[in-house]
């Protein structure tokens, strides 16, 4: 007998703010409001402190919106190789310096509108290579834009102190002053303080929902997380994001009580790394459909926006368990500074992503204890030549990996870029593979 599975219900209100999202920020001049573009890792409550109109467009997201409609991706991406850029750069990043040089702006539903809106600021956290000189080129594609990054690189949340915690409130506190000098506004730190919890419970509520998908049958699939857990990419800090999630988490929780899957026959579960290569997300479905394969998650979508516990104080195992928002570790925040060390804090040490940037070994440790966790028969993984930075430590998680009892598949392509990406030969990978294991095509 099949699984039950159903749609999500709360699937158009996800829809609904990502659309509203796009067309926010495009329209904000027209009411006066305050337009910031930056990284979606950037420190997001932070522009919120100047007013209830300020409107964001997270760079990484919008690479990968752009990489999803192939054709505008193709045109954005010739269009910024002719202007020298190189087919190795980050391809989020040369879909968004594309798309400003050919002065096209892209919403949610594939719509093309022209001008390009330039925001009043950049706004941005600097970790890869490419973070801090993404929008000082976008600033001088769009003829000068006022732009900040901020230096978070100051190692592992598990060795993490108040020296490099204060390092970074700083450059945050400076921040505020900047954006009060280009933009004329006065700073409200009671908005600060307001977005500064909401990230918190965001993130956590994230972290939530996907642990409940180590249950079998799994309640969600990954092509549909990919909706899911963008909304801490766009703007985290809005209180509306967080009711998203609270609801989506009743949802889910619901869907594990009474037995609602993602697959009507769930004959194998697996877990992914990398971003996905956009263009061609059918692999997940040529998974789902052929295999009753599905994939119950990764540390991108579970690491990049979520909040979890991570390594332990000896640096030794990772911990899968949601990080506390401010009530829970009894931490109160009370004006500027407060805010400003917990979002600070918060994010250096609990956001996974950030993690295992700074070491191979953590990333080992996270993704084994992936697999575990969630009881993944395999992890497939996308040798991704868009991203240097998610890329750098894949194959030495891989012999990590295979050496510690794991199956493992990789097949390459590009996040962002449909140029490099084999379809035929890609098919031939999970057929060989699975056939290895001795899955059957479903009948």
């Amino acid at each position: 007998m099949g699984v039950k599975v159903r749609p999500f219900e709360c699937w158009d209100d996800f829809k609904k703010y990502r659309m509203e999202y796009y067309r926010n920020y495009l329209e904000a001049k027209e009411n006066g409001s305050i337009r910031w573009a930056g990284s979606a890792w950037a420190f997001d409550p932070v522009p919120a402190g100047l007013g209830e109109d300020v409107y964001p467009l997270t760079g990484e997201p919008y690479g990968a919106t752009a990489a999803f409609f192939r054709d505008f991706s193709m045109r954005a991406l010739e269009t910024i190789e002719r202007k020298g850029a190189a087919r190795d750069l980050c391809g989020y990043m040369r879909n968004y310096w594309g798309s400003v040089a050919m002065d096209k702006y892209l919403l949610a539903d594939g719509a093309e509108i022209e001008p390009f809106p330039k925001p009043d600021f950049n706004f941005t956290i600097h970790i890869c290579c490419t973070h801090a000189k993404w929008y000082h080129y976008a600033a001088e594609l769009e003829g000068g834009v006022p732009t900040y990054a901020v230096d978070i690189s100051v190692g592992p949340g598990y060795l993490l102190n108040d020296k490099k915690i204060e390092y970074v409130v700083r450059q945050l506190e400076d921040a505020i002053q900047w954006m009060e000098k280009v933009t004329g506004r006065e700073y409200d730190d009671e908005l600060l303080i307001r977005a500064v919890e909401n990230e918190a419970r965001s993130m956590t509520l994230w972290s939530k929902i996907c642990k409940l998908n180590q249950n079998t049958p799994a309640p969600m699939e990954e092509k549909s997380m990919f909706s899911f857990y963008v909304m801490t990419l766009l703007r985290r800090s809005d209180e509306k994001i967080v009711k998203l999630y609270e609801k989506l988490y009743k949802e889910v929780e619901s869907r594990v009580k009474r037995g609602i899957g993602a697959l009507t026959q769930e004959q194998f579960r697996f877990v992914t790394d990398n971003p996905p290569p956009w263009p061609f997300l059918k692999v997940y479905r040529y998974l789902e459909e052929n295999y009753g394969a599905v994939s119950v998650g990764s540390i991108y979508t579970f690491g990049l926006g979520a909040a979890w516990l991570g390594m332990d104080e000896k640096g030794e195992n990772w911990i899968w368990e949601p990080a506390p928002t401010p009530e829970e570790a009894g931490y109160e925040i009370h004006d500027r500074r407060s805010a400003l060390w917990w979002t600070a804090m918060f994010n250096l040490k609990y956001r996974a992503s950030w993690q295992h940037e700074y070491s191979h070994w953590i990333r080992k440790q996270e993704t084994y204890q992936m697999v575990k966790d969630w009881k993944a028969d395999a992890i497939i993984m996308h040798l991704n030549r868009g991203c240097e930075l998610w890329n750098m430590s894949t194959l030495e998680v891989r012999d990590y990996l295979v050496r510690n009892g794991v199956s493992v598949a990789t097949y390459e392509g590009n996040m962002a870029d449909p140029r490099e990406f084999d379809e035929a030969r890609t098919f031939n990978v999970i057929d060989s593979f699975m056939q290895s294991l001795g899955i059957e095509k479903l009948t």
